[in-house]
């Protein structure tokens, strides 16, 4: 099977390129420009797309291709810049989404797996959330996500042979990453004390080894067609156990201590770091019965091995 990878060189595409490739897959990988083909691993056929919106060209890199994996997204801006953030996205994750899925429909492409978000459920649980929960999207993003969704669904209604997949994922972490966690090692890995041991939340991950194994999975399997899951770690931690767990991987001491949740949120309130805040004390958690039930896939990997193998690129890369 010949499949195409977009956002074939970021950290979740390299790790699914090596993936496939170790499992007999042949992989073309979608990059922006020519830079992006430095960074794709051997053994993956590059093909320079451009920008990712409503007019993008995927003729050459869909020639031959039998399923796609569509990776690529505007995702979270720190500093965001676009006097429309919603506009924004939705010209790269709605309308770049659609452009290929018309696209890939009419080469003959039998799968397309779109990676989507657990933004879309929304950003706190009291329960887990589940793929039947309304869609509560809480930011540009998330609502982008969620209108891709729908577009699919639209579009493959009316789209002969072509299936699709979408997989919703909490934070991924792994080796190479970026974002949260990166940051949680460094704070750990540095001594600082973090005011973060009354925290009794429950929060969903999934490792990028996970992941790319459910995104494989998913390509093949014949019960993931036409079908949306939340897929996970499967375990879900709280925040001082999550740095328990970094401070044991890194071999370094884990500086905790006591600050009311409550005063935590009123602090990022008056600094404009609530978004911030609410990752650390708020709990997210997911259900993955459906993906499980329906496919037979379950995670090959613990939280606590992932972790350890974040832990052991992030010593590695500063050494």
């Amino acid at each position: 099977m010949r499949v195409l990878v977009t956002g074939a060189n970021g950290f979740v595409g390299k790790h699914l390129c090596r993936f496939l490739l170790e499992n007999g897959f042949s992989v073309a990988g979608a990059v922006r420009t020519e830079s992006g083909l430095d960074h794709l691993p051997d053994g993956v056929t590059g093909v320079i797309v451009g920008e990712v919106g409503s007019n993008t060209e995927w003729g050459a890199a869909l020639t031959g291709v039998d399923s796609v994996v569509h990776l690529a997204a505007r995702v979270h801006i720190i500093k965001e810049r676009s006097q429309d953030p919603l506009a924004a996205f939705r010209e790269v994750n709605v309308e770049g989404t659609r452009c290929l899925v018309e696209k890939a429909a009419a080469c003959g492409v039998s799968r397309f797996v779109f990676l989507s978000s657990v933004g879309v459920n929304g950003e706190e649980t009291e329960e887990p959330f589940s793929e039947e929960d309304p869609p509560n999207p809480h930011d540009p993003y998330s609502q982008s996500k969620w209108e891709a969704e729908q577009d699919l669904v639209e579009r493959v209604s009316r789209a002969g042979e072509l299936k699709v997949v979408v997989l919703r994922p909490p934070l991924v972490y792994g080796p190479n990453g970026v974002g949260n966690l990166v940051r949680l090692l460094a704070w750990v890995d540095r001594g600082i004390p973090l005011p973060l041991a009354s925290v009794r939340n429950r929060r969903s991950f999934v490792y990028v080894g996970n992941l790319v194994h459910a995104i494989g999975h998913c390509l093949e399997h014949p019960s993931a067609a036409n079908q949306t899951f939340l897929v996970s770690d499967g375990e879900d931690v709280s925040t001082p156990e999550l740095i328990r767990e970094l401070g044991q991987a890194l071999n370094r001491p884990v500086r905790l201590f006591p600050v009311s949740p409550t005063i935590l949120k009123v602090a990022g309130l008056a600094t404009g770091r609530s978004k911030d805040i609410q990752r650390l004390v708020g709990s997210l958690t997911m259900s993955t019965e459906k993906v499980s039930r329906l496919t037979g896939w379950n995670p090959p990997f613990g939280w606590k091995d992932g972790i350890r193998e974040t832990a052991r690129w992030y010593s590695s890369s500063r050494s």
